[in-house]
């Protein structure tokens, strides 16, 4: 039955696909511009006083970058528009205030001039400040506009001199805009104020975090980010769920993300319709630190409140991510009717906590996935059970367990008997 489906519709696009083909002109079809918009990178470098340091292949932390920069200007894919901005490159005085705001973008986002972004980099000398959560800042919006991908490289050789803004709660308050950009850090010093730091910002937006003491890690790994910006990805939807079902957001097959605080419980709904099988999941990320011992769990319940099926996980602290998902097939229905959807409400709660040092604002990343599938043929299946198309083979298996128990037990009786009888 589902094979037959598919098959109609398979040919059904085909035959929908060859007449539209047919009644458009070929010229025009070639100039049909392109369907995904091109991916935006920009590099953050930091040029702060601290960068004179000669630990990098017997030679400054500065000249190391400009020439990874060099070598990355040459490899930048087409398709990508790419800029450059600087922190701590113009003021060398002492004057806090000054030298926090000292981020400015050095060649703007957009289509690339290898020469021109070249030439503006090798304009940099080491000067002053670090302020790592104004450049995040600044970053950002820079990136801002359209529906590619983002994404931020920040190199740096050093903390943030410039708090109390916190460059890890900047890069959490950027990630909760919800205009999915990724941050990934990579640090010129082994020092682990450092790697934690720009560990947590990059953990804060789904990114990574790289030690580099080579100028030839330093090239490849950011050529390496830049050309992931390049792939294709799937982009996660934004949605913010309800404190009820009744108000929650309606969902269709797809990626979404939220942010949920400790202890909270979110909603959303979703139509199934007859013969379809519903597959959720959802993943809660911890960007901060939690205490040990958590839980979280997705529940289907119908719009009356009753259970239809869960998934739950807990954890102890050994990881930063934990996850769960559900199964929900809805039996077809034996009449030539209109189907009727169910509508089904997803409930995602968490039982993390954490010190009263954490902030709990904004909550943690959560991400959901919505699949909307054929649903099994007949009840053998037993999708809704997690046992497959195999759990007959499970039955005959346990059965045949008992069975095997069984014998041995009265057999191993028998012959205590016939001992003690010859005895």
């Amino acid at each position: 039955m589902i094979i037959r489906r598919r098959l109609t519709v398979g040919v059904g696009i085909l035959l929908a696909t060859l007449t539209a083909g047919l009644g458009s002109a070929l010229p025009a079809a070639a100039d049909e511009p392109p369907t995904t918009a091109s991916p935006k990178v920009e590099l953050v470098l930091d040029v702060s006083g601290s960068m004179r340091t000669r630990d990098i292949d017997g030679q400054s932390r500065m000249t190391a970058a400009k020439q990874a920069f060099n070598e990355v200007l040459d490899a930048v894919p087409e398709q990508v528009q790419l800029g450059i901005r600087t922190l701590g490159a113009d003021y060398p005085g002492d004057d806090r205030k000054v030298g926090c705001k000292d981020t400015k973008q050095l060649y703007p986002v957009g289509p690339l001039d290898r020469t021109e972004a070249k030439t503006a980099v090798a304009t940099l000398a080491p000067t002053g400040w670090t302020p790592i959560g104004p450049a995040l800042l600044g970053a950002a919006d820079d990136l801002e506009g359209g529906d590619s991908t983002r994404r931020i490289v920040l190199i740096s050789d050093g903390e943030d001199t410039c708090g109390p803004l916190d460059p890890c709660e900047v890069a959490r308050d950027i990630a909760a805009r919800g205009i999915h950009l990724v941050i990934d850090t990579l640090g010129l010093v082994p020092n682990e104020k450092i790697r934690k730091q720009l560990t947590c910002i990059a953990e804060a937006t789904g990114g990574t975090y790289t030690a580099v003491q080579h100028a030839d890690e330093l090239s490849g790994r950011v050529k390496q980010l830049v050309d992931r910006a390049a792939e294709p990805v799937v982009t996660p939807v934004a949605t913010k769920g309800a404190d009820s079902c009744t108000d929650a957001p309606q969902l269709k097959a797809g990626l979404y993300t939220d942010r949920e605080t400790f202890g909270e419980h979110r909603w959303y709904r979703v139509d199934v319709l007859p013969g379809q099988e519903l597959r959720a999941s959802v993943s809660v990320f911890a960007d901060r630190a939690v205490n040990n011992d958590y839980g979280m769990l997705l529940r289907a319940v119908t719009v009356h409140g009753r259970e239809i099926v869960r998934g739950s996980e807990s954890g102890t602290g050994r990881t930063d991510a934990i996850s769960s998902g559900l199964r929900y097939p809805k039996a077809e229905l034996d009449t030539d009717d209109e189907q009727t959807p169910e509508t089904v409400c997803l409930q995602v709660s968490n039982s993390f906590s954490a010190p009263a040092s954490v902030k709990t604002s904004p909550g943690m990343p959560v991400e959901l996935t919505v699949d909307l599938v054929d649903g099994p043929d007949n009840a053998s299946d037993v999708a809704a059970f997690g046992l497959g198309r195999g759990w007959w083979l499970l039955g005959v298996l346990v059965l045949t367990g008992l069975v095997a128990g069984l014998l041995t037990g009265w057999i191993s009786r028998w012959r205590i008997a016939v001992w003690r009888t010859n005895r």
